[in-house]
């Protein structure tokens, strides 16, 4: 199924009380609105909105473009329902699923439950059933125990069709927690799954510290690679053609920043080097361009329970110049990896063995953590 998704982080976060909107505080340094868009890639949709706050467009629209191509930002309301709605115009597909960057550990797997639910059913939420005892009160008083056993927990992301969800946006009026409850007040029925305890809600400092304990457990790896320039070809870097000069030379594509990503990972998880995973006694890894051994450490990651947090990748070279394509790099890498990539550059001021244009070094570092 197509579907779009709607991440609504135009929350200022009040309560929170970080000193910035809810959505760019970071947990072990990476915003919420990255650690969303994480989950989000893995699950593919056809399209994606970050909803933000209206004087905060450009810093999200940067942070978001940083790691996946097919976003688009666009400003919120002062109201939740304003917000979706904002977000719902530029929705292109029959179905979305609406979802809160303070939910930023959602699982894959909840996001597609909610999407196949969506074909028999206009409108869906993941639950999670509460495990405490429920009473209501008054004035510091108990006045009611009540039975818990048909009591859920409402998560996001939510699924809609498009036109009833804007059908329902444009008629009210109110204000609702969450999108099924609006439809609920005009009577269409909201299909339940199963949610997860990772999509909790991120609102007061205790929630943050909550999911700062969730990345509790991580590791780092640091990865050198070097190639010189050849004479054939043309220049493969961080994924990113490079016509106007030849290929770097190598067993493979010489694409020296995977090649650096690849070993700063795999030494993260103690899961050896390239040399000892690809090495150049492996024939089918000949002539190999980076996306492939990328592709190839991720698997090795994910066997092992590992998952990427963010990669960072200094790359030392006299030429190409990366000022007008960073960002290049920094996309078709991070939608490979699933995680933040940032590239940064220098040149050699004539010094040592890449001086004169001669080649390219890459140095990069990994932060992984064990997969829940």
């Amino acid at each position: 199924m197509e579907i779009s998704v709607v991440l609504v982080a135009a929350g200022r976060g009040a309560r929170l009380a970080a000193g910035v909107p809810k959505a760019i505080a970071t947990v072990a340094g990476i915003t919420l609105l990255e650690l969303s868009l994480m989950r989000i890639a893995k699950f593919a949709p056809a399209q994606v909105i970050v909803v933000a706050p209206a004087d905060r467009i450009a810093e999200f629209d940067r942070i978001c473009k940083k790691f996946m191509v097919n976003v688009e930002v666009i400003a919120g309301g002062l109201t939740r329902q304003q917000s979706v709605a904002s977000g719902l115009s530029l929705v292109t597909q029959e179905n979305v699923l609406v979802h809160d960057a303070a939910r930023a550990f959602a699982p894959e797997a909840v996001f597609e439950r909610v999407a196949l639910a969506l074909v028999d059913a206009e409108s869906v939420v993941p639950v999670t059933h509460i495990p405490d005892t429920v009473k209501r009160t008054s004035a510091g008083w108990v006045t009611e125990t009540i039975d818990r056993s048909e009591l859920r927990l409402s998560q996001t992301p939510q699924g809609f069709r498009v036109a009833t969800l804007r059908d329902a946006l444009s008629k009210t009026e109110g204000d609702f927690t969450d999108e099924a409850a609006l439809l609920e007040s005009f009577g269409i029925k909201t299909k339940t799954v199963l949610g997860d305890e990772l999509c909790f809600k991120i609102t007061t400092p205790a929630d943050l510290d909550r999911a700062r304990s969730t990345f509790a457990n991580v590791r780092s790896g640091v990865g050198v690679d070097a190639h010189a320039f050849g004479e054939v070809g043309e220049l493969s870097l961080g994924l990113v053609k490079f016509p106007e000069l030849p290929g770097l030379a190598g067993h493979s594509d010489g694409d020296s920043v995977s090649h650096a990503i690849v070993d700063a990972l795999l030494s993260a998880a103690a899961l050896g080097d390239i040399g000892s995973n690809f090495g150049t006694s492996r024939s089918e890894y000949s002539g190999a361009s980076g996306e492939v051994f990328l592709k190839e450490t991720i698997r090795l990651l994910e066997a092992a329970n590992y998952e990427p947090v963010n990669v960072s990748v200094q790359v030392v070279a006299d030429k190409p110049r990366l000022a007008e394509r960073r960002h290049e790099l920094e996309a078709a890498l991070s939608e490979v990896i699933g995680a933040p990539v940032s590239v940064l550059a220098t040149t050699t001021d004539g010094l040592g063995f890449l001086a004169d244009a001669r080649g390219i070094a890459a140095v990069a570092t990994a932060l992984i953590r064990v997969r829940d």
